[in-house]
């Protein structure tokens, strides 16, 4: 029954209408006609009632001459819109203009609140009772009536006698029957308004998640989206951002799948296609050439050692990608155990041309890490900067303490990176725009170097200037490492 958007809105905007307005106009006119024409018409009553009595005070002869009480009703009842009686100071009815008590004059009045007027008050009473008028003889109806009784006083300061009031207001709700059709028809306007309001919104409504629907469903099939219509509730517009954010998201993912395809198709099919070579070399006779073989089979072997490095690399992206990396904190001398670790990368650097220095001081603090992992970010730092520093330029690593932490530097004069893809190269298989003419790689080095250093607690800074080189700063926090070497000493 609920289930449409519609129907939603449109019940969501008819149902306060229905409810509220119906009850505040309720509300309305029974304070209007209880505290506003009721209170009113009696103040009015009240009035009229004491200019009455200050004029029977004038007229003494009226409570001994009934034919003075008379001509004093009639002179004055065509001036005021109520019933007038005449009462003494015993509460005996004198006179009235009231055709059904004229029976009742000479005979005392059962009157509620007589005494309060004698006492020299004014008594005011509003009620619904039955009445008998004249102009109406031939029914009986039930009506709200005004009572006022007012006190006349003499010359001795007494009451001597009362001016009693009485008019039929008539039903108050036919009074208002023009408001409660005023009412009827701003409550009808009311729910056509909102009905055509909720009608709007829901439909607008409708048509923006039906784009965001639609945007999903190209996702889902795998069709690139269209540009982001312009405008529309804030909500909405965030949930088109969030999905264009992720179609963004998956497109990178799926293109860093091909570039995954394509970097292991090169990677294994270079090192496969040399081992096959030798294979069959060997097996056409080379084997036979001692120093042939040799070659031969040390070939192999550096191949078969790039297979494993690439295996190593995919199994480190995995574990980071499942959460296994593990590492195995030793206590090693920092300073030699970096001497050590370079001396590989610095004759591999000579190799190609370049430049070789190190900056590492000889009292640089014991250190708690994993050497290995800890080795293979540095490795891949330095692999980075052997590859892409043309020959003749130099690479220079350093390292010291500061507020605390370790650092190790690897500073090279190469090719260097454009300041908007600083953030991109530590992305799996994202290679540089400058990469692209120089040596192949999967495009994972940087990516495991970043997470390794995470791994230990620690930060990888880089800062590059296109064809200037690229300086790569590893920052480990000194004092966790200082709290793990007693534990590991013992």
């Amino acid at each position: 029954m609920m289930r449409s958007l519609y129907t939603r809105l449109i019940v969501s905007h008819v149902l306060p209408v229905m409810v509220v307005v119906p009850i505040m106009a309720a509300v309305l006119v029974y304070v209007l006609e209880t505290q506003v024409v009721l209170t009113s018409i009696a103040d009015e009553l009240s009035m009229q009632a004491e200019l009455l009595a200050h004029l029977a005070a004038s007229q003494p002869d009226i409570w001994n001459d009934q034919a003075e009480a008379n001509a004093f009703v009639t002179r004055f009842g065509s001036l005021v819109q109520a019933r007038i009686a005449i009462l003494d100071a015993n509460g005996y009815l004198i006179v009235s203009n009231a055709t059904d008590e004229q029976a009742q004059v000479g005979s005392a009045q059962d009157i509620i609140g007589l005494a309060q007027v004698l006492d020299g008050g004014i008594y005011t009473r509003i009620s619904t009772e039955s009445y008998l008028y004249a102009e109406y003889v031939h029914y009986q109806e039930s009506a709200e009536v005004a009572e006022v009784m007012a006190p006349v006083w003499g010359a001795n300061q007494r009451v001597v006698g009362i001016i009693r009031l009485t008019s039929q207001i008539g039903h108050v709700h036919e009074r208002f029957k023009g408001l409660r059709l005023l009412i009827v028809g701003t409550l009808l306007i009311a729910l056509v308004l909102s009905v055509s309001l909720g009608w709007v919104l829901a439909r607008d409504l409708a048509r923006q998640l039906h784009q965001a629907t639609q945007m999903v469903e190209l996702l889902t099939s795998g069709v690139r989206l269209p540009a982001l219509p312009k405008g529309g509730l804030h909500e909405i517009r965030r949930l088109l951002l969030s999905v264009d954010a992720l179609s963004a998201r998956l497109n990178a993912v799926e293109e860093a799948r091909r570039q995954l395809l394509a970097n292991l198709v090169h990677e294994l099919g270079r090192p496969l296609g040399a081992l096959r070579s030798a294979i069959q070399a060997l097996r056409g006779g080379a084997h036979k050439d001692p120093v042939l073989g040799q070659e031969l089979l040390l070939g192999m072997d550096e191949e078969i050692g790039r297979l494993e490095r690439l295996l190593d690399d995919l199994a480190h992206l995995y574990d980071q990608a499942v959460g296994k990396a593990e590492l195995n904190y030793q206590q090693i001398p920092l300073a030699e155990w970096l001497v050590n670790l370079l001396v590989p990368w610095r004759e591999a650097a000579q190799a190609r041309g370049l430049r070789w220095q190190t900056e590492i001081p000889q009292e640089l603090p014991m250190f708690v890490a994993d050497p290995d992992r800890l080795a293979q970010a540095l490795g891949n730092l330095l692999s980075n900067a052997t590859k892409y520093t043309p020959s003749g330029g130099s690479i220079t690593v350093s390292a010291g303490t500061d507020n605390g932490k370790v650092w190790i530097e690897v500073r090279d004069t190469g090719i260097g990176i454009d300041p908007d893809e600083l953030e991109a190269i530590f992305e799996p298989f994202y290679r540089g725009q400058r990469t692209h003419h120089l040596p192949r790689g999967m495009g994972l080095g940087l990516t495991i170097a970043r997470d390794l250093v995470t791994a230990h607690g620690g930060t990888l800074e880089v800062h590059s200037t296109p064809g200037h080189g690229s300086r790569f700063v590893i920052r480990l926090p000194l004092q966790k490492s200082q709290q793990l070497i007693p534990h590991l000493s013992a």
